[in-house]
């Protein structure tokens, strides 16, 4: 997740506005002074703490490197950060950020993700059968996205769940697993990937460790979620 995703101020949908309007095309760049390492072939190729980060519309969030820090990585010059330069990500076998194993993209450090204890409805059926009816519930609001509410495993069917091959991951969540529904008395149903969850969490959304939310497309979904803000 970036500036430029989702709703975020520099995407091409934002949720809220600029006095004046920024120029379409606007990057951002700032000095992002943590240590970065790369590992290929089971050597530090990158290792340093003179980074920039860009934030671009239409690209994932990129790291800008001193040509001196990249050895004979790939390396295309970034022009919103002169003197600086681009690595591609699949160019090395992993990524640390201060320690942390990165996947797919770095960290934006100007996401946030708050999980509160709230009494906002929800309910969830799949072919008919609720899985889910309580106002015993945490919305999780997170940078750029739409709120989303989580419930305990002890208000859900459990007994209904089959744990699916999906899984996806979070810079700011961890690795998710995936749940299909498994229906009796509905012609052998079984509807997947209808939910997940996340058993190993971070420090700031450990609260909802264990917890399923689930996907409205895929199952028949009320939850009572803050309207938009106004645009």
């Amino acid at each position: 997740m970036t500036l430029t995703a989702g709703h975020g101020p520099l995407s091409a949908d934002p949720a809220g506005w600029f006095t004046p309007a920024l120029p379409d095309g606007t990057v951002y760049a700032e000095p992002h002074p943590r240590r970065v390492v790369a590992v290929a072939a089971g050597r530090t190729v990158i290792d340093t703490e003179d980074v920039v980060m860009v934030h671009r519309r239409g690209h994932p969030l990129s790291y800008a490197f001193r040509p001196e820090a990249v050895g004979g990585l790939p390396y295309t010059p970034a022009p919103e950060a002169p003197g600086y330069g681009y690595v591609p990500w699949d160019s090395v076998d992993t990524w640390f950020e201060e320690g942390r194993e990165l996947v797919h993209y770095p960290p934006n450090p100007y996401h946030r993700v708050d999980c509160r204890p709230t009494d906002r409805r929800l309910r969830v059926s799949v072919a008919g059968t609720v899985l889910v009816d309580t106002a015993d519930t945490v919305v999780v609001f997170e940078t750029a996205l739409s709120p989303v509410l989580y419930v305990d495993p002890r208000h859900v069917r459990v007994d209904l769940l089959r744990p699916s091959n999906t899984a996806s991951y979070c810079n700011y969540k961890g690795w998710a697993t995936y749940w299909s529904a498994a229906i009796d008395g509905a012609d052998g149903a079984v509807v997947d990937d209808v939910a997940w969850s996340y058993d190993q969490q971070f420090d700031e959304t450990r609260s909802i460790a264990g917890f399923f939310s689930f996907d409205p497309v895929r199952a028949e979904v009320s939850a009572a979620l803050p309207f938009s803000a106004a645009r």
